[in-house]
Parts: structure tokens; sequence; C-alpha cells
């Protein structure tokens, strides 16, 4: 029996969206739902409790890095993730005082976008001698400094599992799908993944076939180990990933093939370009058991998101919103502001007044954060390099995408998600 349960409340008219309960050992989980990411059981420069106050219910971490620090044994003596980053959630439905919480595979980080990819030799990184930025020899570029900061350096894939580098120390590891399912049994998500092979959109099709059949037996292996432990199976839940890359064809066979083994909920992993996304996703939960939860990983622009929730994806994650906010820009109605630009630093206007919903998490203080700061005062505070300013803007995004995702879900109840949808798309991309 799962620890999970997951009911549809109702379906929005018109598309594959809709809107449900996730219940989970630590509370309840209202979907269409996104989940902040804490990578190190930490979401950047925000409080639990502000977390709480902005709407989220659930937490994700990241296996990959809780395993190289502090090691999954300490998170484990702790109590599990949520009471060792003291996460309560919305209490809805929980008798055990913490909030919900979700772990990933880890496999993104170890083999997919990090400094090196390889498939069985390795590959590094090289500077670029005009940009400056890192460029991985795969043809892959990291366009922030914390992605080429948090990724494994070496990635050597076999059909066993992969052996990778720390990106820490240096040091060499081995993750199978046995090992990261121990790992984050210790870690105790109420919901985690199977180990499986993220690829790059531009490894071609033989590759992304022979990535999905890798996949499929590491999801095999995945699920028994997780059977095996009797005690993890009354607390977590087990989620497999559908892979293929951009192809419909190997999404659609990949989705049957997961979809078949048993698990608890439904993963689409891997990347694609914009323009296949739509079709990539199509393909695969058409052939999904609508009784199953799915999650869209790695999933955060605004757009993306909506466009998701009309496929038929429950559960969202992305550090976009606390990365883009750290550099100073910020998701309004009216499209991402970026507030490094001179324009912003006379701009005495609310840092976006159309947001009037989202709740400052000092609840004492009674008003919103758009009442009360200025694009000018964040600007300057961004500027001057003053931690204060990634903390506003990260904890407006969080809030701008929790408020999206919470509006879209009542819009699938109230039987208008398609004009919710068409009205932000107009103002977000054409405002």
């Amino acid at each position: 029996m799962s620890a999970m349960k997951f009911e549809i409340e109702k379906r929005a008219a018109g598309s594959t969206g809709r809107a449900g309960l996730i219940t989970t050992p630590h509370g309840v989980i209202r979907t269409p739902a996104f989940s902040p990411v804490g990578t190190k059981a930490s979401v950047k420069g925000i409080f639990p409790s502000q977390l709480k106050a902005l709407g989220a219910e659930v937490v994700l971490a990241n296996t990959y890095h809780l395993y190289l620090q502090p090691g999954e044994k300490v998170v484990e003596q702790a109590g599990g993730l949520a009471k060792f980053m003291g996460w309560e959630g919305s209490s809805r439905g929980s008798s055990a005082g913490w909030g919900p919480t979700i772990t990933d595979s880890g496999g993104f980080q170890v083999f997919s976008l990090g400094a090196a990819f390889g498939k069985t030799i390795s590959k590094f990184t090289r500077e670029d001698p005009v940009g400056g930025h890192l460029v991985s020899t795969h043809g892959l570029a990291h366009f922030d400094p914390d992605v080429a900061s948090q990724h494994g350096q070496l990635a050597i894939i076999d059909d066993e599992g992969v052996t990778f580098t720390s990106h820490l120390d240096g040091s060499l590891h081995r993750f199978t799908p046995e090992r990261s399912v121990e790992i984050q049994h210790a870690l105790g998500a109420d919901i985690f993944f199977a180990f499986d092979e993220c690829t790059s959109p531009s490894e071609p099709y033989e590759y992304q076939r022979e990535a999905m059949e890798r996949t499929h037996r590491w999801a095999e292996r995945s699920l028994q180990a997780h059977r095996q432990n009797l005690a993890a199976r009354e607390k977590q839940a087990l989620f497999g990933i559908v892979q293929g890359g951009r192809h419909e064809d190997l999404r659609r066979e990949s989705a049957r093939a997961i979809a078949a083994m048993g698990f608890d909920g439904i993963g689409i992993g891997g990347s694609f370009s914009k323009e296949d996304m739509r079709g990539a996703l199509g393909a695969a939960v058409g052939e999904l058991p609508e009784e199953l939860p799915r999650h869209f990983l790695g999933i955060g622009e605004p757009g993306d998101i909506l466009e998701g929730i009309a496929g038929g994806m429950d559960l969202f994650d992305c550090v976009a919103a606390t990365r883009i906010g750290r550099h100073g820009s910020i998701y309004t109605r009216r499209g991402i502001i970026h507030l490094t630009g001179e324009r912003y630093k006379d701009d005495f206007s609310l840092l976006d007044p159309e947001m009037s919903d989202i709740s400052c998490p000092t609840s004492d203080v009674g008003h919103d954060m758009s009442d009360i700061f200025t694009r000018a005062y964040v600007a300057h505070l961004i500027r001057s390099k003053e931690m204060l300013g990634s903390t506003i803007c990260s904890m407006h995004n969080l809030g701008f995408i929790l408020n999206l995702v919470a509006g879209a879900r009542q819009a699938i109840l109230d039987g208008r998600f398609d004009s919710y949808r068409a009205d932000f798309v107009r103002d977000y991309y054409h405002g």
C-alpha cells in the first residue's frame, strides 16, 4: 500500500489539467502545486516560516548535495529532512508536526548540466577566452556561475550506475539506483524519485534511446530496492521518471514502460526545447494513468508552468525564482524586470503594484511586500550587494509563482482555467 494518497477534485474543461489533493504522512499538498527548491535543505535566504507564509505546502531538496554535505546519515539522525530544516509546511492533515518534502534522485546533478558530461569517457569544461564563462566540451554552456559550481565535475556512466567527482573537493563517488534509494530513504522525504539518466536535448536520437532504456532498467532496480525496505514503504512514496528527450515516440514509449512498473507517481524528467515541450509532454501524459500524480521536474518559468498544468501535470519545482532573485530580477504581471538596469535607480514606484495579494512573511507588519518596497530601494540593495535585496527579490519571486499556481488551481475549481491562463499569458508576454 502506498504511503501517499492522490485524489482528483476537478478536471479543467478543455484541457487535461486537474486540481487534486496529495495526502502524505506530513500533510496535504493541494495541486497543482509548486515546490520551492531547498537544494541543501535551505531555500536560499528564506526562513521556512516565510515559505509557509508565502503559500508553499511542500519543499524539494537535492540528494546529490545532501549526500556530499552534511551526509544523509546526519539528516537521518536529525529526524529526517523536514525536521532537520525546520519545515512545518501548512500543517494541513499532518500528525507529525513537520511539512511535506520531496527529494530528487541526484541524477540531474551527477551527469546532466554540470561542468562536464560523460558517456563512457570523461568530458571537462574549458573557459571561453571571449566570454569568460565555463563551456562544456559536450556543447553545453553555463549561463550562471551558480550552475557551474553545483554539479559534479566528471561523470562516467555505465549500465550499473555512474561514477563522479565531488564539486567540493574532487573526491570520487559512485551512485547506483540502489545507492540513490538508500540515501533518499535516510533523508526521509515523503516523495522521492527513482535514479535516472538525464540527457542533454542536443544528444542524438540513438543516445536518447540508449539513456531511456537504461533509465527503465534503473527504475526497476530503484523500485525493487524501495520495496525491500518495509519501514520506508510505509512512510515514503516513490516516483518513476519518464525520459526520452525531445522525441515524442520515445516519450510515449517511456511513459508506457514507467507507468506499468507500479510506482506511486510519475515524474517527467530530462530536458527539451520550448518548441518541443508541448508535444513531448502530451505524448507522455497520454500514456499515464489518471490516478497517479505527475511531477514536471525542473519547470518554473511562468508560461511553462501554465502549459504544464494544462497538460495534466500536478507538481512543479525549479530554482529559477530564487536564482534570478539573487541577481536582482523579479517576475511581474507584465514580465520580468531587471532591477540592475539604470532606469530603476530612481524609480520610486512600488516593487510590483499588481501583486497585492502576496502577504509579507513578517505578519506582524500587516502589509504586503508590494506595498512596502520601491524599485529604487531594492535596486540600491542589489547594486550595493546587500543580502536584503536578494532576499526581497527571492521572496517576491517565490510568492509570484506560488500565487500563480494557486490561482490556476482555483481557476480549475471554478471552471475558468482557460481564461485565467489566456489573461496571464497576454499580460506577461505581451503586456
